[in-house]
């Protein structure tokens, strides 16, 4: 679960941008909270609002690039055998922010998350040639720390890790430990860290989505588990039906597939969906199957999503979506909130942007669910919550941010437009 992300110099978040998910004292939707301890609270939800442009994406590539560029430097990293799905070739690159007379190239990142009931902070400092500054602490307590090419370490971890200290300078000393650290040592310091990312810690970043999503069927994000088990693949199927976009349930047949580069024929289960066909006088008479090419791309998008939450919701993990709401119903995207709000989920989390204001209603979130991304007149983007503004528990919300009371909406002067100046 996450506690904390923070982002510095990234993008359009020129100075220190920190996006938390420690709920406040509030009472009202006591549902939405994951209460850890008595002390603890951590929201299920953050819907974050702004005007376009004002870096809502940016920090959601912000969470993007920060996972990217830790596991780009693994050795030993494992393909993700959870999902199948066709590669984009799209990769993020550090991108200081811009618009000012003294550029500073390096970006800093951090994170703070709960894991098998241990507390990880970890982040670094870099330019896109080297690692200025790296820190990972567990449970409060100092495992590393890297100023440069130079290492200290806590107590507890000096006999594990202090024979690892040669560093290059452009690589982390987390992806150093990562190849060299024996099974006993990395079970001690990695395991958790890499376990937490590699299940729990998803991002849709609307790029990586939009650059694919038309594609082949692959692109749509298929689990194994939606392919091989049939008890999954009926919670799935009964979420589209719920829907109601005509898709009864799913069918998967093993077939004979010609592979495009090779020119070799291989098996492969495919997976299309299952319509009912009816007479003139609307009596069912049978079925037909579509392509998934052939549903609509809100559709595939909440296929993509459904799959995701169902597995988090049970396991645990955290959704972070760009433009969630994008070519969904306002109704569609009511469900996933809801979904996460519920009482029944007691370990997963929903970070996303939208414009959907629709949700945006004291009857849908606390105060403290609802992040503001604003840009100043200098091009630099900053976070802060409804909660912190001060707003009444009874506000309507929505209306007082269309007036512009929160900020973060475009401000343009109607009479210019219309006037044509």
């Amino acid at each position: 679960m996450l506690l904390m992300f923070k982002v510095k110099n990234y993008t359009s978040f020129k100075n220190e941008a920190i996006l938390d998910m420690r709920a406040t004292a509030y009472v009202q939707h006591p549902t939405h909270v994951i209460h850890v301890n008595d002390k603890l609270g951590l929201l299920k939800t953050t819907a974050l609002y702004g005007a376009n442009a004002s870096g809502k994406s940016n920090l959601i590539s912000a969470m993007f690039f920060f996972e990217q560029y830790i596991f780009s430097q693994f050795i030993n990293k494992k393909e993700n055998e959870e999902f199948e799905s066709d590669e984009t070739g799209l990769k993020m690159k550090l991108e200081p922010f811009g618009l000012s007379d003294h550029i500073n190239n390096a970006s800093e990142f951090d994170i703070i998350f709960l894991h098998n009931e241990k507390q990880i902070q970890y982040g670094f400092e870099c330019t896109s040639k080297e690692v200025l500054n790296e820190w990972l602490f567990i449970d409060d307590k100092k495992v590393f720390e890297r100023t440069g090419t130079e290492l200290s370490f806590g107590n507890k971890y000096q006999r594990l890790l202090g024979a690892y200290k040669k560093l290059p300078a452009e690589r982390l000393y987390i992806a150093v430990l990562e190849y060299f650290l024996d099974e006993e040592a990395k079970r001690e310091v990695l395991d958790d860290f890499i376990s937490f990312f590699s299940k729990e810690y998803n991002v849709f970043s609307e790029i990586l989505f939009e650059s694919a999503v038309k594609g082949l069927a692959g692109m749509v994000g298929l689990s194994k588990k939606l392919v091989n088990n049939k008890v999954y693949r009926k919670k799935v199927e009964r979420y589209l039906r719920l829907i109601d976009v005509g898709i009864k349930r799913l069918d998967v047949q093993t077939e004979v597939i010609l592979d495009e580069r090779t020119g070799e024929k291989k098996k492969k289960k495919v997976v299309r969906t299952v319509h009912d066909i009816y007479d003139e006088a609307g009596n069912r008479v049978g079925e037909k199957l579509f392509d998934l090419r052939q549903e609509s791309t809100g559709t595939l998008r909440f296929l993509t999503y459904i799959q995701n939450i169902i597995e988090m919701v049970s396991n645990g993990g955290v959704f972070i979506v760009d433009e969630m709401s994008a070519r969904l119903h306002p109704l569609l995207t009511k469900l996933i909130v809801d979904i996460f709000c519920s009482d029944q989920n007691k370990k997963a989390q929903l970070i996303f942007t939208t414009h959907d204001i629709s949700l945006l209603n004291n009857h849908q979130f606390r105060r403290d669910e609802v992040v503001f991304v604003d840009k100043n007149e200098r091009g630099e983007s900053s976070l802060y919550a409804l909660s912190d503004l001060k707003v009444r528990e009874d506000a309507t919300f929505h209306k007082e941010y269309l007036q512009g009371k929160y900020g973060a909406i475009p401000i343009f002067d109607y009479d210019k437009i219309m006037g044509g100046e």
